[in-house]
C-alpha cells in the first residue's frame, strides 16, 4: 500500500487504477447500452472528473457529444454548501438526452442545483454517471443512474479528486489517513 503526503495530510491507496477502469468500463457498457439510438450530450462536472470522463468517452460505443461546466461547493475537505456556477453550458439542450458526468456525488447538493439549472432548459431526459456515490452522506434525493463504485464516508484524492486543488494527477485513489503538523 502507497502512501503520499499532501500538505499537512497523509492518504494511503485505496482503489487501484486498475479496478477504477473495470468499473469504468463496466458503466460505459452500461451507457452504450442503455442509450444505444439517442446520440446523448455528457456534460462534465469541472474540475474533478476529468479524468472519469476521459476514461469513460473512450470506452462508449455511441455517437455522443461533450461539454463541460464548471460548479463548486467545496473548501478544504468538507462541502460549503453554497453552490457556484463558474463556467455554463453553451449547447441548446432542448429535447435531447444529457448525462451529467461527475467524479463524487457525497452531499448530492450540487448534482441537485446542476439537475434544476438543466431542467430549466427543456432537456428530454437528465440522467446522472458518477465514478463515486458516498450513500451515507446523501442529503437530498437523487437518482443516480450510473455509479462506478459506492464508498464511505472518507475524505478522498487521485485520479481526479483533490485536496484544496493538490492530488488530482494520481494514477489512484487514496483516503486520507491522519493529519500531520
Amino acid at each position: 500500500m502507497s502512501v503520499i503526503q499532501i500538505k499537512d495530510k497523509r492518504f494511503e491507496t485505496f482503489i487501484s487504477e486498475e479496478r477504477i477502469l473495470e468499473e469504468v468500463t463496466r458503466v460505459a457498457k452500461e451507457i452504450s447500452r442503455d442509450l444505444q439510438g439517442s446520440s446523448p450530450l455528457f456534460v462534465s462536472v469541472l474540475n474533478g472528473s476529468f479524468m472519469f470522463t476521459a476514461d469513460l468517452m473512450k470506452r462508449l460505443d455511441m455517437p455522443c457529444e461533450i461539454s463541460f461546466v464548471k460548479l463548486a461547493s467545496y473548501e478544504g475537505t468538507s462541502s460549503t454548501g453554497k453552490v457556484k456556477e463558474l463556467v455554463g453550458l453553451n449547447e441548446d439542450i432542448a429535447g435531447r438526452t444529457i448525462v451529467i458526468v461527475e467524479d463524487i456525488v457525497d452531499t448530492g447538493i450540487t448534482m441537485k442545483r446542476l439537475i434544476e439549472t438543466l431542467r430549466a432548459r427543456n432537456p428530454k431526459e437528465i440522467r446522472i454517471a458518477t465514478l463515486l456515490l458516498k450513500p451515507d452522506k446523501l442529503q437530498v434525493e437523487l437518482d443516480v443512474h450510473y455509479v462506478a463504485m459506492r464508498i464511505p464516508n472518507d475524505f478522498i484524492v487521485g485520479y481526479g479528486l483533490d485536496y484544496d486543488g493538490f492530488g488530482r494527477n494520481y494514477r489512484d485513489i487514496y483516503k486520507v489517513t491522519d493529519e500531520t503538523e
